[in-house]
């Protein structure tokens, strides 16, 4: 090899070097099923799917035929998340500003309940109650305990990403459906898992059979995550599709979407 042709092929694979990973290289997939108590049928499935920094969230009922679930647009670059109903074809946006002042009135209301639950559930330290190892998370609490099962993450990004996504869902969870525990405690675990690198793939949630009885919850609620590492056939296609959605849907308040049917009857007369 001459001395242009070396000068040539060291170029050539400096700018391979350089040149930034594709966008489909940092995509990723997550499969989630939720199961009440030690039933062996989920309640409730849905697929998240990560590519260019955004997460597509498609949420359905276990039960649901043919499809049509809701689907949630996680935005973080434009500081949003777009909920889409595709049966009504509507959708709303609520901003991230929106879930930053929730958290911190959500903080505030549960650190002076009466409560010992709510109050410990308002953080922000739940270091004393908090064990880890490169495997779990476990966070107990009053009448109340945390176990999350991590994996690595195909990536550092993947593993932030998946982290910002988990936050701004729970916090959307805690604006969307009221009535829940804070999610201070679950956001700390998310921390935890993010900064070890990794992704849950199983989530348990035991509540105190009085506290179940009280707020009309399970005593037990577990989670679990399937990660794949790049997306599948189809995947880009009914990303495509949710982005039409998008589109086409018409916009109304937060109110307005997430109505119960009656309700809704009741504005239009």
């Amino acid at each position: 090899m001459n001395a242009t042709a070396r000068v040539v092929r060291s170029l050539i694979l400096g700018l391979l070097v350089a040149m930034p990973a594709r966008a489909e290289d940092d995509a990723f997939r997550v499969e989630s099923e939720v199961f009440v108590g030690h039933g062996g049928q989920p309640v409730a499935r849905s697929l998240t799917l990560f590519r260019d920094g955004i997460a597509w969230d498609f949420l359905e009922p276990a039960d649901a035929a043919g499809g049509g679930g809701e689907i949630v647009l996680h935005d973080p670059a434009r500081e949003r998340v777009v909920l889409i109903d595709p049966v009504r074809n509507l959708k709303t946006q609520v901003d991230a500003v929106r879930l930053e002042r929730l958290s911190v009135s959500l903080a505030s209301w549960a650190r002076k309940s009466d409560d010992r639950l709510v109050r410990w559930a308002g953080g922000p330290d739940f270091g004393e109650g908090m064990t880890d190892n490169d495997e779990r998370v476990e966070l107990v609490g009053p009448r109340v305990r945390y176990a999350v099962d991590f994996t690595a993450a195909p990536t550092r990004q993947a593993a932030d990403e998946y982290r910002r996504f988990a936050d701004t869902a729970i916090l959307l969870k805690a604006l969307v459906r009221p009535g829940g525990l804070p999610p201070f405690p679950r956001l700390a675990i998310n921390r935890r898992v993010a900064a070890a690198g990794g992704i849950p793939h199983a989530v348990m949630l035991e509540v105190d059979s009085r506290l179940a009885v009280v707020a009309g919850r399970a005593e037990s609620l577990r989670c679990v995550h399937k990660v794949h590492p790049r997306l599948l056939a189809g995947d880009v296609s009914r990303i495509e599709e949710a982005e039409s959605r998008v589109a086409a849907a018409t916009a109304v308040d937060l109110a307005t979407f997430v109505a119960p049917p009656e309700a809704r009857e009741d504005r239009d007369d």
